[in-house]
C-alpha cells in the first residue's frame, strides 16, 4: 500500500440503513453489510448474485477496479475496426503520362473492353477539363450529361480527336475506357484561348490543358 497516494485503513464510511436501502430498491445487487467495520479495517461490501451472497473486501474491490480500468485503456489502444459501410479513402494510383511525337501526352487509367471509335462516328464522352494549376474550367459530370460529337471531323479540338481515335503514337481508346490527356497549346485553343470576355479568359492563351476523358461509346 506504500505505492498508493492514499491510505485505506483510517477512514470508516458511514453505512446507510439497510432497511431504507432495501425499501427504495427492489432486489438490490449490491448492499452494505449490517456488520459495522472495526476501526482500522477496510470495510466489507455485500454483493448478491444468482448463486448467493459473496463478500468482497474493499481492498479487493479497489484492486478489481484498477484491473478493469487498465484493461479498458489497453483495449482503446488497439486498432479499431471500421464501422460497417464506412468508406475508406484510397489514394489515387499514379498515372505516368506517355508523350507522343505530336506533343500529346496520355495515360490510360482504365482500358476499355468495347469497340474503338471510327472516324466520323457519333460518340458520347464524359470529361473534366483542368488548367495546369489544377483549376477546373469545365466538366460534363457537373452537367449530368456526356458530350455528344462526331469524332475526327474537327467538331472538337485536335487533341481530343487524336486522344480518342489514336494515331501518331497514341493507341485508340476503347469504349468504357478512361484516359488522361495533356494537350499542348497547338492541340488545344492555341494563342486565342477560350471563353474570353472583357480582357479575361476562362482558358488563357497558350494554355496547356489536362482532360480526364471517359469514352462511353457510340451515341
Amino acid at each position: 500500500m506504500k505505492s498508493l497516494p492514499f491510505s485505506a485503513g483510517t477512514y470508516i464510511p458511514k453505512i446507510p440503513n439497510p432497511k431504507i436501502l432495501n425499501k427504495n430498491v427492489e432486489n438490490p445487487l449490491i448492499r452494505w453489510s449490517k456488520t459495522k467495520p472495526k476501526m482500522g479495517s477496510i470495510g466489507i461490501v455485500e454483493q448478491q448474485n444468482e448463486k448467493g451472497i459473496v463478500l468482497l473486501k474493499r481492498r479487493e474491490g479497489v484492486g478489481l477496479g484498477l484491473y478493469v480500468g487498465i484493461a479498458d485503456v489497453l483495449l482503446q489502444l488497439l486498432p479499431q475496426p471500421c464501422p460497417s459501410g464506412a468508406a475508406v479513402e484510397v489514394a489515387p494510383a499514379a498515372c505516368e503520362l506517355t508523350v507522343s511525337p505530336s506533343g500529346l501526352a496520355f495515360c490510360d487509367k482504365v482500358v476499355g473492353k468495347g469497340p474503338e471509335a471510327v472516324k466520323g462516328q457519333l460518340i458520347k464522352a464524359h470529361y473534366v477539363g483542368r488548367l495546369e494549376n489544377g483549376k477546373v474550367f469545365d466538366s460534363s459530370y457537373n452537367r449530368g450529361k456526356p458530350l455528344t460529337f462526331r469524332v475526327g471531323v474537327g467538331e472538337v479540338i485536335k487533341g481530343w480527336d487524336q486522344g480518342i481515335l489514336g494515331g501518331d503514337g497514341v493507341p485508340p481508346m476503347l469504349a468504357g475506357g478512361k484516359r488522361t490527356l495533356r494537350l499542348p497549346p497547338e492541340l488545344g485553343y492555341g494563342v486565342r484561348g477560350a471563353g474570353c470576355k472583357g480582357g479575361s479568359c476562362i482558358i488563357p492563351p497558350d494554355s496547356v490543358l489536362l482532360f480526364d476523358v471517359e469514352f462511353i461509346g457510340k451515341a
